[in-house]
């Protein structure tokens, strides 16, 4: 996305790139507008020339200099966002408002806008972007497959499913409607119809990676299936990009661990794990340094009676594949109680705490000087967003688990937030990531020594936690849900101070989509198979093991 342009560039800028202009020759004061459109048209040119060259901080200088004499150049502003893109998602998003604004009737402004807000989780100005490009583009596929999208990831996949059939009859061919159909079907629980689906993608040649890394993470397999050839056959193809390589890894991995061929799952994940970047455990060691002087008793003392008095917000966090799914899809099958899944919103407040420099410094004055009227417009400002997702509910469920890191924050704003710990068998947890394709915002995965170390840090942190807050966080063992799931659902549903109900104990039943690499879990009834599933690996998993320490149990 970062360097996509719209086609309608070329109707901005016209004609073959020009040379490079020099600087004396970029301002002319007296220069007639249709001179000054073409002094700009090739800025313009040259900025993305530079941007695709990573030379970034030239890039945006030109446009800025585009901007400077026309303030309301929507290219210029549509380039700036996209230069934004990855580094600073809320610039690009100002950027793109402001694009929007002066060119209404652009459609492809409207689709990226919708995507960035998409990104950042900002589902229904998402939806509202795309829905705009497809009313001035009509039959635009990729702006139907956009919103389909959207509507998944909302939670409303059951809107998403018409509208990617309706990109099928306009263009069966395009890449993104049989896989962005399955998923909304597996969202919804319909795994036959999108088990259907993703075999029509593969016989399509559409997104084959990915259709048989859905079609092997949707079941469980007790012997090897036809699609594990098949995989092989594929890794076997010389023209396969590093992320096709990577998923078809993932999912020849995921079929051996099911029918228990240890050694040869691990080969493959390791293979899969060979492109991700190096992760800085010592950097994020010094983070959390950071975060436990700075949310010391005497600062959260400090900051006694700041922020909302709302007990609307519910923060289900921990280790990823800890059981955070599983334990919002038992408190959101209660009638009070909406889950709301994953949400940056929180995130996105903490950075905007330190706008100017996103250091740790500016963090830290930031949280320190925080006065209580701004303390209560933040809370205000994150109620706002929940509240989009059910403006009723007595409770709602955010269940991103790296909230785990904000747990200061969380308290400051929500002094009667509900919060729940998830806790997992380390070892089980670790390798349990460690199997999974997560974003680029997870590398601490790319190794199981890594890994390790990480989960120490969590450890640590959450033990600082439990320190300065005393009784205050909720722990909901993994390990004790799956073999007692009565008493500790009716022990969450009691920490919410909800009466009970019998539904929560039926929580596979619950309509509605899912959206995590659970989804397919959560709509079984609770199964013991994951507990200790790490002893089947062996010296394969010494690394972990050591990295781990004490934390193994071993």
């Amino acid at each position: 996305m970062n360097n996509r342009l719209p086609p309608a560039w070329s109707k901005h800028l016209k004609g073959p790139p020009g040379p490079k202009i020099p600087q004396s020759k970029i301002a002319q004061p007296k220069a007639s507008p249709q001179s000054r459109a073409r002094l700009d048209d090739a800025l313009l040119r040259q900025a993305l020339e530079l941007h695709q060259a990573n030379r970034l901080v030239e890039a945006e200088a030109l446009c800025q200099r585009v901007l400077a004499h026309n303030p309301r150049h929507p290219l210029a502003l549509y380039l700036l966002g996209t230069f934004a893109l990855g580094l600073d998602d809320e610039m690009a998003i100002r950027c793109f408002e402001r694009a929007v604004k002066e060119a209404p009737l652009n459609p492809h402004y409207h689709l990226t806008l919708g995507e960035t807000y998409l990104k950042v989780g900002e589902h229904p100005d998402a939806i509202r972007h795309f829905e705009r490009a497809c009313e001035l583009k009509a039959d635009w596929v990729e702006a139907l497959c956009a919103l389909g999208r959207a509507y998944t990831r909302y939670g409303k996949a059951d809107i998403a499913v018409p509208l990617y059939e309706k990109a099928l009859k306009i263009d069966g061919n395009h890449p993104a409607t049989r896989m962005g159909l399955a998923n909304a079907l597996v969202s919804l629980g319909r795994m036959d119809e999108a088990t259907s689906s993703m075999k029509e993608a593969i016989g399509h040649r559409q997104d084959v990676a990915a259709a048989y890394a859905g079609l092997v993470s949707i079941r469980k397999f007790m012997d090897e299936p036809a699609e594990f050839k098949s995989i092989l056959a594929e890794l076997k193809n010389p023209a396969l990009d590093e992320k096709s390589i990577q998923q078809l890894h993932y999912a020849a991995g995921k079929v051996l661990n099911d029918i228990r061929r240890y050694d040869e799952a691990m080969d493959h994940f390791r293979q899969a794990k060979r492109s991700m970047r190096h992760f800085d455990i010592q950097g994020y060691r010094r983070s959390i340094d950071f975060m436990i002087d700075l949310f010391s008793p005497e600062t959260l003392a400090d900051k006694a009676g700041h922020g909302s008095s709302s007990e609307v917000p519910v923060f289900v966090l921990g280790m990823p594949r800890s059981g955070t799914t599983l334990t919002e899809q038992i408190l959101g099958s209660h009638p009070e109680v909406r889950g709301a899944g994953e949400l940056t919103k929180l995130r996105r407040i903490t950075n905007g705490l330190a706008p100017k420099t996103r250091s740790p410094e500016e963090l830290r004055r930031s949280i320190l000087d925080m006065t209580v009227d701004q303390s209560k417009s933040l809370a205000e400002e994150y109620l706002a967003h929940i509240r989009r997702q059910s403006p009723d509910a007595e409770r709602i469920v955010d269940k991103l688990p790296h909230n785990f890191e904000l747990i200061g924050l969380i308290r400051i704003l929500f002094p009667k937030a509900r919060i729940i710990h998830c806790r997992r068998d380390a070892i089980d947890n670790c390798i349990s990531c460690y199997f999974l394709s997560f974003n680029e915002d997870n590398t601490y995965t790319a190794d199981l020594h890594t890994l390790g170390l990480y989960y120490r840090e969590y450890d640590r942190l959450m033990r600082h936690w439990d320190c300065v807050l005393p009784g205050q966080i909720l722990e909901n063992r993994y390990e004790d849900m799956v073999s007692d799931q009565e008493r500790q659902s009716r022990r969450l549903i009691d920490h919410l101070g909800l009466p009970w109900d019998d539904a929560c104990l039926r929580f596979f039943d619950k309509p509605g989509s899912v959206n995590t690499f659970s989804r397919w879990q959560v709509r079984q009834p609770i199964y013991t198979s994951s507990v200790n599933r790490w002893k089947g690996y062996g010296s394969s998993i010494l690394p972990l093991i050591e990295a781990l320490g004490d934390l193994s149990g071993n």
